[in-house]
């Protein structure tokens, strides 16, 4: 069926009724498994019957909203595959409802990209809703409490640098600076 004299096994001839020409890199259909040259490979361009064998192909179940594959299958295998897919009990209608953010007044539709966790009441909410202040977080009413750390304060600041300076040259600085500091400052602004 192929090849020439003196080398009958090399290479095929198309299998396209109008063509029959000798290929020696002949390609193979996978929709019909027959081969054919460089001009008529393509499924269209020899009317190939099962050009969509190897498609992916998904069907979707209207109940739950569930996807299933079906690639390589005829119609009545995919009308199988959704009664199997109804018996089996995996297919819960409550899973047709897509998850919204819990705060009040809030119908943003949470989805892969618009949704955050909250580190502190481990609650979904979407991105606009992200910061605990933003949704009512329960653990942050309990935990978190709005007073400033006595580190932040001017004078504290000011105290602890005294103290680092006195322990580094062994003298005590720290009596009497506020009167001297202030007016070094009253100073430095006069002059400006």
């Amino acid at each position: 069926m192929g090849g020439t004299e003196a080398f009958p096994d090399l290479g095929r001839h198309c299998q396209h009724p109008d063509c029959h020409q000798l290929d020696f890199l002949p390609f193979t259909c996978h929709g019909c498994d027959k081969m054919f040259c460089l001009e008529h490979r393509s499924y269209k361009d020899h009317g190939c019957p099962g050009s969509d064998r190897m498609s992916r192909k998904v069907i979707v179940c209207e109940t739950c909203s569930t996807s299933i594959e079906t690639t390589g299958k005829d119609v009545e295998e995919e009308r199988l595959m959704m009664e199997d897919h109804w018996k089996s009990g995996s297919c819960n209608p409550a899973r047709k409802k897509k998850p919204k953010c819990p705060v009040k007044r809030c119908r943003e539709t949470l989805t892969f990209s618009n949704t955050i966790t909250c580190k502190i009441c481990k609650v979904n909410v979407c991105l606009s809703h992200r910061a605990p202040a933003d949704h009512e977080c329960l653990q942050k009413q309990k935990t978190w409490t709005i007073s400033p750390a006595p580190s932040c304060t001017a004078g504290a600041s000011k105290e602890k640098f005294m103290e680092a300076l006195s322990q580094r040259d062994g003298k005590d600085f720290s009596k009497g600076v506020q009167a001297s500091g202030d007016q070094r400052l009253h100073k430095a602004i006069s002059v400006h």
